[in-house]
């Protein structure tokens, strides 16, 4: 692939991949810990990732301008240092005899927050390291990648939480992110830091900037609420079919595994489709079309039975869901990262992040009310439908044409 030969991007593509395959692996390991460690209720379980997941995007709003104005590798190799830190205290807590619950949700949300910051720089640094006609396959590969550990992740992960206990998953997670550190660390180059302009109240403004941002722009506004909207709808519906399979239906671990984690190979080969298919239809077209997919199938959740037909249900809807998303997904961080400006990407994506897991936090709670009052495969029939709506906010061809690539507003200095 023609970005391979970016210099530093081999570097930046494996610091993603590790610190994706750790997290994947230890995908699991906070709530089994919090059940069988701490003997954690089950509301204090799903209060470790809602809140976790709304604290840290809070906690990371002033964020965007903090690692907007500061180069980006320092940036990126702190919060790994910081993740790295955080999560190999929860193994190192467990040995002295001192974990308590308070400790995982702290975990948690520093964990979280680190992680938005790394977002955020990694992206600014990505729009700045690759040429604009690359972006479309870098973004393809980061896609792929995370669709494979997705897939591989989880798998592994429960064989060493059987073979090793939970803990030690973490104890992989934390070094996963060393790891990465290492990778970012040995890139050379320029890097991308924008200039501070000191004014009066700029602190303050500079934390609502990237909302006021995106909203301003047509093309930015279509693609940010679509995206808050089908990520916060899918995510609501994962517990909810958790409680069908697992509860109501009595699946078995491994089948349940299977369903999440066999589908995950369909990211992989959307990914992997997505360059060639907007080289031959365009990026509009592509969009438009895997975005209505992706919309039409989380339907079919809806239908998902007991026993194996229903295990198979949930891999068939799954598998093209995520199929979709796997081609969706590129074509839509490129055509972000193409109208963001580069001296405001940092303060543009964690704007992004934030809205997105607040959004996620805020429908996953609804939807277990819902799923409580109305059953759950009303609850998900409910999110199925209302994604059938999201297509509709996508930017349309004309729109596309007429917004051109964003160039830097202020002065950029490479360093």
């Amino acid at each position: 692939m023609r970005e391979r030969s970016v210099p530093g991007f081999g570097l930046l593509w494996s610091a993603h991949a590790v610190s994706t395959y750790g997290t994947w692996i230890a995908f699991g390991a906070f709530p089994l810990i919090a059940v069988r460690v701490l003997h954690s209720s089950a509301f204090a379980v799903s209060l470790l990732g809602a809140a976790g997941l709304a604290v840290a995007a809070v906690v990371a709003v002033p964020l965007g301008p903090w690692v907007e104005h500061r180069a980006k590798r320092p940036v990126m190799i702190a919060t790994d240092l910081l993740r790295f830190l955080a999560m190999a205290s929860v193994p190192a807590a467990y040995g002295l005899g001192v974990l308590t619950y308070g400790h995982l949700l702290a975990v948690s949300v520093v964990s979280g927050t680190a992680g938005i910051a790394f977002t955020a720089a990694s992206g600014a640094y990505l729009k700045h390291l690759v040429p604009a006609d690359r972006l479309l396959a870098a973004n393809g590969r980061f896609e792929g990648t995370s669709w494979v550990a997705t897939a591989a992740g989880p798998p592994l992960g429960g064989a060493l939480i059987g073979l090793l206990g939970p803990v030690v998953t973490v104890l992989a997670d934390s070094v996963s992110y060393l790891l990465s550190a290492l990778a970012v660390s040995r890139i050379r180059g320029g890097d991308v830091a924008t200039a501070r302009r000191p004014a009066a109240g700029a602190r303050a403004a500079g934390l609502l900037h990237g909302w006021r941002f995106i909203l301003r722009h047509p093309v930015l506004r279509r693609l940010f609420l679509n995206s808050i909207l089908v990520s916060g709808l899918i995510t609501a519906g994962v517990p909810v079919l958790t409680v069908l399979l697992l509860d109501q239906y009595g699946v078995p671990a491994w089948q349940y595994g299977l369903a999440f984690g066999v589908p995950a190979l369909g990211g992989f080969l959307g990914a992997r489709l997505s360059a060639p298919l907007v080289r031959r239809h365009g990026s509009h077209r592509v969009m438009t079309v895997s975005g209505w997919l992706r919309s039409l199938f989380p339907l079919g959740l809806a239908f998902t039975g007991p026993g194996v037909t229903g295990v198979v249900t949930v891999i068939a809807v799954e598998a093209l869901l995520i199929t979709c998303m796997g081609v969706f997904n590129p074509v839509h961080a490129t055509e972000r990262l193409r109208r963001t400006p580069t001296d405001r990407a940092a303060r543009i994506l964690t704007a992004w992040s934030v809205s997105s897991r607040l959004t996620q936090a805020a429908l996953t709670a609804v939807w277990g009310v819902l799923a409580s009052l109305t059953g759950p495969r009303t609850a998900l029939a409910a999110a199925g439908v209302l994604l059938l709506a999201t297509p509709l906010l996508l930017p349309g061809r004309a729109l596309l044409a007429a917004s051109e690539p964003a160039a830097p507003s202020e002065p950029v200095r490479a360093a």
